[in-house]
């Protein structure tokens, strides 16, 4: 059943220097045709109800309200509904906040990333440390109880203890989730060829590894659940949208370049402005590629998807049980009931855990 809807916006102010997503500058000009499109797209697909929006980019908080009002009014959405919105702390003011909440935004993603000027100048980002924590708080007195908050690490030439300090000072504007990622050197962007170039080094993985454990240990300590690999929460504050993901679950995805999972079918829009104009004129769905899964596909996608949950992880069937009792073996995994969880060990080298399902 399909119940959530992702909707990308591919805008930005500027690109970041670590960024591969789809994103340009823009207009409002071509913003309001963008949003035109993204209606017009929905009308490609039947009226689903939906209990989680996503607003994703880009930056979505780029859009002028009464676009985001159109879209919202255009959809089917469910009462108690989450709708999320990524939020960039250089685009919204008291005002705005308060309008996006009026409208329907109930759930903020901020953009922080480093509260650390020497690596917000490093990353690109055109917020300084100040203008993140005044967005959270300003975000706050809009009436917004439901933000997640963004922080990266083994950022180039970051020690153990900079981490901290950035994890710190988040945990201590006491946000209802917050997700961390480490840097990940994309092909095409201005990291990478810097990165060739020997400008920039990796961090050692045994720095990740402890920035990673320390992390953790932090944030439980302070009363945050780590119930995905990248993501933390207060009790009952976990991402509604993104478990679909790691469910599996089947959403909608509109919009430049955006994904989406429908009747065992994955797919992919165009990248391209002109093609996922000229397919919406055609009245065609504006898709590059697609996937239909067979049985097979499913359920290896379910070992991939769900040993992220980290204290739901997968009840394995067929073949995929002796994959699991290798792993327990080896100290990858963990029996809990009928279902395996990724140990801390196994949370380490979580990738080439999941390689063993494919």
């Amino acid at each position: 059943m399909v119940d959530g809807i992702y909707i990308h916006i591919p805008f930005c102010l500027n690109k970041c220097n670590y960024c591969d997503f789809l994103s340009f500058k823009s207009n409002g000009e071509e913003r309001k045709k963008y949003v035109d499109y993204l209606l017009k797209e929905l009308d490609l697909y039947p009226n689903y109800r939906y209990n989680t929006v996503y607003f994703g980019g880009g930056t979505p908080s780029l859009l002028d309200l009464e676009d985001v009002e159109r879209i919202l009014k255009r959809l089917d959405i469910a009462e108690n509904a989450e709708v999320t919105m990524e939020v960039n702390p250089k685009t919204v003011d008291f005002d705005k906040l308060c309008k996006l909440r009026k409208i329907g935004i109930n759930r903020l993603s901020i953009g922080i990333q480093s509260f650390d000027e020497k690596y917000l100048k490093i990353l690109g980002r055109m917020h300084i440390s100040e203008e993140g924590i005044e967005t959270f708080e300003t975000a706050r007195r809009a009436g917004f109880d439901n933000i997640s908050l963004d922080l990266m690490f083994s950022l180039p030439g970051q020690n153990v203890e900079e981490v901290l300090k950035d994890l710190n000072k988040l945990l201590d504007m006491k946000p209802e989730h917050f997700s961390i990622y480490s840097l990940i050197w994309e092909e095409g962007t201005v990291f990478f060829e810097k990165l060739k170039k020997g400008i920039l080094r990796e961090t050692e993985n045994e720095i990740e590894a402890e920035m990673f454990e320390k992390i953790i240990d932090t944030a439980e300590k302070r009363g945050y659940l780590h119930y995905e690999i990248s993501n933390f929460c207060l009790e009952g504050k976990e991402a509604v949208h993104n478990t679909k993901y790691w469910e599996n679950k089947e959403y909608l995805g509109i919009g430049l370049g955006a994904s989406g999972y429908l009747e065992n079918i994955r797919y992919k829009n165009q990248m391209k402005f002109l093609e996922y104009y000229g397919s919406i004129d055609s009245k065609l769905r504006p898709i590059l590629e697609s996937e239909t899964l067979t049985l097979e596909d499913i359920e290896e996608y379910k070992y991939i998807v769900g040993f992220r949950l980290l204290k739901r992880g997968v009840k394995p069937t067929g073949k995929y049980i002796d994959t699991c009792l290798s792993l327990e073996k080896r100290g990858y995994l963990k029996r809990e009931d009928e279902r395996f969880i990724l140990t801390r060990k196994g949370l380490m080298v979580a990738n080439d855990v999941l390689d063993e399902f494919v």
